[in-house]
């Protein structure tokens, strides 16, 4: 704690979730090869600014640490623990002297998507000059467990089958992650590492269905559709979905079912995209699943390569994959670039992939993420006659 100038007595009552976060947004801040004191730097066009117009953006669901507290006061014990999800944004701009917005952002199972929404919409507008994205889950107090399984949540088998057969429930997983932002002409100049570009970010709220929890597809094909008519993309150049994906008998053929209405607006064709879901591989991260997924497509850019998604052998009987555009990926393969025709000449492009993020009650979010394709770089002659 003391290097984050954290007294030890704050920190041994500190929320995880704040503790988890602020050290992700550490290491996301070291791997962009950037300090507190560079990002502070920056004062604004008119030079007015306070410096550091850095947003904080985090998504965050369950906050059960204050249950422990309770538990203890029944006990005779006057112990209070802190409960507030906005600390664990602010904690990171106290931490950093960032001025942007900060805020936690809870939209259940979407919240991380659709805070990195939010940090995108300011870094647009000029809220902000850079921004940090992300989310963080942590199952904290077995009071998690008794909900999912008086909802009937819970996967009887200890796994989520994701497009699999017999899919009936999830498994609820923890995990924390963040991004760094900045607009790709700022990160261009600055000589930044880029892992992806985000092409257009959407949200929506499914409305009234038959249950609070049931998903509306019409909704899930909307925001698909916008994000794609935002981003000016024709859907056959899409290559993966990262889907939601939870692996239950009913979310998963809705969730086929909107996505597949969303592209048949631009295409026909076929089994063309594979679709996956990083819950297969480490559960259903909840508020964090939205930037599992980005990590999970960032990562299979920058490798060119598509991972299979787990517990699919057998594919949900429900779901009819044979006439949708997807495919379910399987195996380990190479990720082609899309080869499209553009005024009549056969071009490639950069592949393109959308990731999905819908809440129990009803707010989905989608993203469209393209590869970053760095222009060639002149060839620089080196003489052998000086060291170079």
């Amino acid at each position: 704690p003391l290097f984050f100038n954290i007294s030890p007595r704050e920190a041994e009552f500190m929320d995880p979730q704040e503790r988890l976060f602020l050290q992700c947004v550490y290491e996301a801040l070291e791997d962009a090869g950037h300090t507190r004191e560079t990002l502070g730097q920056d004062r604004g066009p008119d030079g007015l600014g306070l410096g550091g117009n850095v947003g904080v953006y985090v998504g965050v669901m369950y906050e059960e640490y204050q249950l422990y507290g309770a538990q203890e006061q029944a006990r005779g014990r006057p112990i209070s623990l802190p409960g507030n999800a906005s600390s664990i944004a602010n904690r990171v701009s106290y931490f950093c002297n960032f001025h942007g917005p900060s805020m936690a952002v809870d939209t259940m199972c979407s919240s991380s998507l659709t805070a990195l929404h939010l940090a995108c919409q300011s870094l647009q507008r000029g809220g902000c000059d850079l921004a940090i994205a992300g989310g963080v889950n942590v199952s904290i107090h077995p009071n998690k467990y008794l909900l999912l399984g008086l909802g009937k949540f819970v996967s009887s088998k200890g796994r989520c089958e994701s497009f699999g057969e017999g899919g009936d429930g999830y498994v609820p997983g923890e995990g924390v992650g963040a991004v760094l932002l900045k607009p790709l002409s700022k990160a261009i100049a600055d000589g930044d590492q880029i892992y992806g570009v985000i092409k257009a970010t959407a949200v929506n709220h499914g409305g009234k269905t038959n249950g609070y929890t049931v998903p509306n597809p019409g909704a899930q094909a909307s925001v698909i559709g916008r994000a794609l008519k935002e981003a000016g993309l024709n859907a056959r150049a899409m290559g993966y979905i990262e889907a939601h994906g939870t692996g239950t008998s009913l979310g998963d053929p809705i969730e086929i079912a909107g996505l597949t209405k969303a592209f048949r607006e631009h295409t026909a064709d076929r089994q063309f995209c594979a679709i996956g879901s990083a819950k297969s591989n480490i559960g259903h991260c909840e508020s964090a699943a939205g930037i599992a997924g980005l990590t999970k497509v960032l990562l299979q850019l920058k490798h060119g390569q598509l991972v299979p998604s787990l517990h699919s052998e057998v594919l949900n009987p429900h779901i009819d994959f044979a006439n949708s555009p997807f495919v379910v990926q399987q195996g380990l393969s190479d990720w082609p670039r899309p080869v499209l025709e553009e005024n009549g000449m056969r071009k490639e492009h950069p592949r393109m992939a959308g990731i999905s993020s819908f809440g129990a009650g009803g707010s989905n979010a989608h993203v469209v993420i393209e590869e970053y394709v760095a222009p060639a770089r002149p060839v620089v002659e080196v003489s052998g006659q000086r060291p170079a």
